[in-house]
Formats: structure tokens, sequence, C-alpha cells
């Protein structure tokens, strides 16, 4: 497969494959490009929806200058383990932070919450983080307090006394549950204004409307995700090809194939 940076040619093909309705691995087939590479494109500059191919161009042509102006004051990117690119990863790195930041975080909230969710350990120290996200201190204390208050992440202590940032395997449950309190709050709100503006008059029709919808949302979102919860994090955890069973029940090993491997689960904190 071709390697290269994509032009503005490649980009004006993305952008009316999009508007043709097209999967991102039909684009990456015409283009003979990796479906990742088309998938990293589209996300990282807009979304499927909102992407132009000469704002993308300028976009991307304006990241490469500030890397190149970065790079003299020393930055440069992070080792990766597991043999991954690290070029790939930055990618990687930043059209999840886009997916986060278009679900309503700002984005440097955004940024420490992907930082944390890509590192293996699942934890960072505050040092760790700014050196990362080439920011300071202060900006990742005040995002991670931000972060620690909508129950995203948690803080805790590793055995150097070191105050590390922890984002949990079960984030995303935590935050669909935060979502369907918010749904909630939203309904008690529109049906308290069916009083004030008085039943049966249009107003109030049109809030109590919204309390019925917002409360059938809420409750789907909620139930979804319980739902979710018990079937993903009930599995066993797969290690080595071998399944590992609770350890309060004792260490119970029984061999399995690699192609029957289930996701790695248990609603423990994501650090080793």
């Amino acid at each position: 497969m071709p390697g290269g940076r994509l032009t503005q040619q490649h980009r004006q093909q993305i952008a009316l494959g999009l508007a043709d309705g097209l999967a991102y691995a039909e684009i990456a087939r015409r283009l003979d490009r990796p479906t990742s590479t088309i998938t990293r494109e589209v996300m990282r500059n807009g979304g499927p929806t909102a992407y132009r191919a000469d704002l993308a161009h300028r976009a991307t042509e304006r990241r490469a200058h500030q890397r190149r102006q970065a790079a003299p004051r020393g930055q440069q990117a992070l080792p990766q383990g597991h043999g991954r690119d690290a070029e790939a990863v930055r990618e990687y790195e930043e059209a999840f932070t886009t997916l986060v930041m278009q679900s309503g975080l700002p984005k440097m909230m955004s940024r420490v919450l992907t930082a944390l969710t890509i590192a293996d350990e699942g934890s960072l120290t505050a040092s760790e983080l700014a050196q990362r996200l080439q920011v300071s201190p202060a900006s990742v204390s005040k995002a991670s307090a931000f972060l620690e208050s909508q129950g995203l992440i948690r803080r805790e202590r590793d055995e150097r006394r070191r105050e590390r940032y922890v984002v949990d395997a079960d984030v995303w449950y935590q935050s669909m549950i935060a979502s369907a309190r918010s749904h909630a709050r939203l309904a008690e709100t529109a049906r308290q204004g069916v009083s004030v503006l008085g039943p049966g008059t249009p107003a109030a029709g049109r809030l109590e409307n919204i309390a019925r919808f917002v409360d059938f949302v809420g409750e789907s979102i909620a139930r979804a995700a319980e739902q979710a919860r018990e079937i993903l994090y009930s599995a066993p955890e797969v290690r080595s090809g071998r399944v590992v069973e609770d350890e309060a029940e004792g260490v119970a090993v029984a061999g399995v194939d690699g192609g029957d491997a289930v996701a790695d689960g248990g609603g423990g904190p994501a650090s080793s």
C-alpha cells in the first residue's frame, strides 16, 4: 500500500466519497490507503457530516508547521511500547480527542481524558500528563479537577506516594449514568414549568412533551448501560490465552483457544 501524506486531491476524493455516502473502507479502497488512515483524517477534521477538503488540508499544514516550530524546543514524540508506530498513535490520539470534544467536553479536559484512556497503565501523574501533552501543570490540574468532579477519573497514590490520575475500566458506564441523571433533572425541570405556565396551555404542552421525551431517553440510556456493564464486565479476564477466574474464589485456570478470547473487564481500575 502506498505511503506518504494525503494530498489535497486525496482529500477532495474523500469529501466526494462522504457526500456519496460511501463507507470509510470503500473510500480507502479507492485511494489504496488503509481504512484507519481515512478514519483518522475524517474524524480529526470535523467528522463525516462536516468534513471539507480545503479546511482539512489547511488544518493539516498548520499542524505540521506547529510541529516544526516545536521541534527546536526539544518536543519529541514519546517512545512507544509494544512496537507501536509513534506517529500513528499521535494521530489516533488527536482523532479520539476530537470525538470526546464533540461529546461536549472542553479541549483540555478531552486531551487529559484521552491520554489516560490510551495509556496502558490507565493512570498518569500530573508531571507525566504535562510532559505528554506539552502543557503547564496548572492546566493539567484544572482539567483533572473538572474530570474528577464529573466522575470520569479519580486520584490515587502509588507505592512511591505520588498522586496519580486514574481512568477506570467502566468510565464510559459512569459517563452514561451521569448523562441519564442529567436527563432526569431536565425532565423534572420541564414538568415544573408545566405548573408555572398553566396546564393545557401551548407552552405547558411543549414542556410536557420535552419531559416525556427526555424521561424515555434517560431511562433507556440507564437501562442499556446497566445491561452492557453486566455483559462486558462480568466476563472472566483473559491473559496470554488462558481464562483467569476471580481470585477471590481461588485461582482456576482453564486453557482456551485464542479465537475464544473475551474482552478484559471486571469493572476495576484500569491501572496495574
